[in-house]
Parts: structure tokens; sequence; C-alpha cells
């Protein structure tokens, strides 16, 4: 199930940036900060008295060249596009600005709700110049201080009751994916490719926060597809079309909401230093992860070039030895018929739950093939194991001491447990921790 969204937007120096930090890195709201986002500070996942969210700071979509409100007009329409709810910040020191009414206005008419959060109220005194913040017609202003994070508890609660709100539409039968990768990789042909065999479309749905189309099929042996759109909004001469840190941003949203991730690489460019960026989206997300090299037929080869090739991607990918490879072409539609099994399979293993005895069998075998390590004269003992958890399957291993457990002997008992049971495709994550 997708994450709700929350997109901060104003004018610039009202704190955005200082409030997005707060909500992303602080333990109140903290799950995860994706490496690799952070030093964009762009989107991040957090949570609020048990309710997941993500978070969009539209403050951070640089826009150098557009004129002062122009900037501030495409960030509201990213914030209207991309959330389910969106938090205008405004400036209690200052006051309401022309540039404040020209968003709020622009806000008010996009039918989605709004929290209108006065940030730098650093002192109780200064709570009644939020008054003046009613003219704006975006409901109850609430006083907010970033810099000391007084007031969040009351905007994340507003905001969850929005959340609760959010239709969830999406059936448990359905197996959805996306397709991520740098511009010009053929996303676009692949999708097309795809659809064009011989499918059963059954419809095109809505996105759950925007205008982009999603695309459900059919597979001749009747399993429910649903395709998530990554290829943008499509609104000609819109600034954010060529921005990168736009473009990061969908990615994410699309991973989100996908139970398997296609990372489409170039064959004729090969291996760039973007692709193992996003790719490690869905690997830190847990999603499924399938790598699709478009335009094989491109290239002139031998006997040693489909060999060459997975070298280098096991070489640059090494986070992902878990992902199948597919060599297609969406222009001469070559292996393409083979992707919708191997999405399916992945999908499968992201949801496989391996009973505890059968487990521990496993895990018992390893120790015996693998000792396990000491440190200082002690040794580690592994009591039990047991599975917690699905997509991905998540292993809690129950030790005599957590420190104990050195990545390389928790990676050695991964591998076991891969080649133990069929996880191709799909990450696994192991937890350690000391039996009470």
């Amino acid at each position: 199930m997708a994450k709700p969204t929350l997109a901060i937007v104003g004018r610039p120096n009202v704190g955005k940036s200082t409030l997005f930090n707060r909500i992303a890195g602080e333990r109140i709201s903290i799950v995860e900060d994706i490496p690799g986002v952070t030093r964009d500070r762009i989107y991040a996942h957090g949570e609020w008295l048990g309710r997941e969210f993500s978070i969009i700071d539209t403050g951070g979509i640089e826009m150098s060249d557009e004129p002062f409100m122009d900037q501030i007009k495409h960030q509201a329409e990213i914030a209207m596009e991309e959330a389910d709810v969106i938090m205008l910040v405004v400036s209690g020191r200052e006051g309401i600005t022309d540039a404040d009414e020209y968003v709020s206005k622009i806000l008010y008419k996009s039918k989605k709700p709004v929290i209108l959060a006065v940030n730098k109220v650093d002192n109780p005194e200064m709570r009644n110049d939020v008054y003046e913040f009613y003219s704006l017609g975006l409901g109850d202003p609430i006083p907010v201080s970033g810099s000391h994070g007084l007031g969040l508890g009351d905007v994340l609660d507003k905001a969850c009751e929005y959340f609760a709100m959010v239709p969830e539409t999406e059936e448990d039968d359905v197996i959805r994916f996306s397709l991520i990768g740098r511009p010009n990789v053929g996303k676009s042909s692949l999708i097309n490719a795809i659809l064009g065999e011989d499918r059963v479309i059954v419809s095109d749905v809505a996105g759950t926060t925007r205008d982009a189309i999603d695309t459900s099929f059919v597979s001749p042996e009747g399993q429910k597809f649903e395709m998530i759109d990554t290829a943008g909004m499509r609104k000609k001469g819109k600034v954010y079309e060529t921005t990168e840190k736009y473009s990061v941003m969908r990615s994410m949203r699309a991973i989100d909401r996908s139970d398997v991730v296609l990372v489409v690489l170039n064959a004729e460019e090969g291996i760039r230093e973007y692709d193992k960026r996003i790719a490690g989206f869905a690997h830190e997300a847990g999603k499924g992860v399938i790598i699709v090299v478009n335009k094989w037929d491109t290239l002139e080869k031998d006997n040693h070039t489909m060999k060459n090739f997975e070298e280098d991607i096991r070489s640059e990918f090494r986070y992902l030895d878990y992902a199948p490879i597919a060599y297609v072409s969406a222009k001469t539609k070559q292996r393409l018929h083979t992707l919708p099994d191997m999405i399916e399979t992945v999908s499968e293993n992201q949801t496989l739950r391996i009973p505890s005895a059968v487990l521990n069998d496993v895990i018992m075998d390893a120790v015996a093939i693998n000792p396990t390590p000491t440190d200082k004269g002690k040794r580690l003992k592994i009591f039990y194991a047991t599975q917690v958890a699905i997509k991905p399957p998540t292993f809690v291993i129950f030790v005599n001491e957590v420190e104990l457990m050195h990545f390389s002997y928790e990676r050695f008992l991964e591998n076991q447990i891969r080649r133990a049971f069929e996880f191709e495709g799909t990450p696994i994550r192991i937890i350690t921790r000391r039996r009470k």
C-alpha cells in the first residue's frame, strides 16, 4: 500500500527546509531516510502515531532561471500534483506578504487539503500574531517553530486526519511494477512494447495523487498487473519536466507504490552513476528488483558480450546480486515476453514465508559449516530464528550478544538462506536481537 504524501510549500526564507528536516530527521517522525536522497533533501519517509507517510520538500527543487513568482507557482503545482496533503509555510515574524497571498490562491483552487503552518513563532507572546493569517482563507493557522520543534505535533495530527480520508483503492491480487531509469534509456518504448504484446488491457487507472495514468493489464495466464507511470507530468513548457531533482522525486514516488521495480539500463551507453543511485532507492525501500538492459539489439555481439555485460553489472551493483537480469529490446521485442513472468516470480518471492522449524534447520546447518565468530574469548551463540515480515522477507535471529554478530557472518547467513529458499529478485533483511 502506498504511503500518503505531505508536501511542504511556501515562499523562500520561511523555514520550509528546517521544518522538513525536523519532521524527517527526529525521532518523532523518522522511519528511514533513503541514502542518496538525503543530500538533496527532497524526499523522505516519516511516521507519526503509527501512521507512515512520505514528505516532499518542494523548496529543494531549484528553478534558478525562473522569476520569483513563477518558481513559487511551479513548486505549488508540483505539490498539488504529487501530494495528498499540502502544508503551506508562512512566517509569523514578517506577517502576510504578496507571495503568501499568491500561493494561497493557487492552493485554494487545488481542492487538496491544506495545512497553514505559521513558522518562526518562537515564544508564547508571538502566538497572537498568527490570527492575521485567517485572511488567507485556508482555515486555522497553526503556530510552529522549526528552530525549536514547537507545534509540529499539532501539524502532524492535522495531517493524519487528512491522511485518513485518502481512499484506498488498490487490489490485493494485483502486482504493481514500475520502470525507473535515466532519461532516454527507453522506458516509454518498453512500456508501449510490453502493452503491445499479447496482453488484455483492462483499463487506464488514474494515479492515487496525480494526473498521470497507470495502466492495468492481464497476462494470458490471468495475472493482473498495474504498470505505474513514471513519465512525469507531460505538461508542455513546464520547467520541472527537465529538473533532475523532480525526476528523482517521481522515481521515489513510483518505487513507493510498486511491488517490483524494473531498473532500466541503456546497453549502448553502459552503466552510469545515476543508474546506481536510483537502483539504490529500490533496494533500500525493500522492493523486488529486476535489472532490464534495453536496446540489446544495437550491440555488436560475440560469445562473450552478455557474460561481460553481466560481470560489469554485478561489479557496479554489488548490493543487487540477488536481482535477475533481462536483456531486451523494445524495438525488436526481443525477450519482452519473459518480463511478466519474471515480475510475477519476484513478487511471489517477496511474499514467501518460511516455517520457523525449516528456517532453524538451515541456520543450524550453516553454523555447522561455518562456526560462529568469537571476540575476546566470547563466542556468538545463535538460539533461534523466525521470519517476522514479508515485502521484503525479514528474519529475526536471537543471540546471546548482538555485538558478536559481525556483518560478514550475517552476510554468510543471508547467503545460506538464499541457497536454501527461492528469494531471487528480492532483498532479505536480517535483524539480530539479544535473547532475554
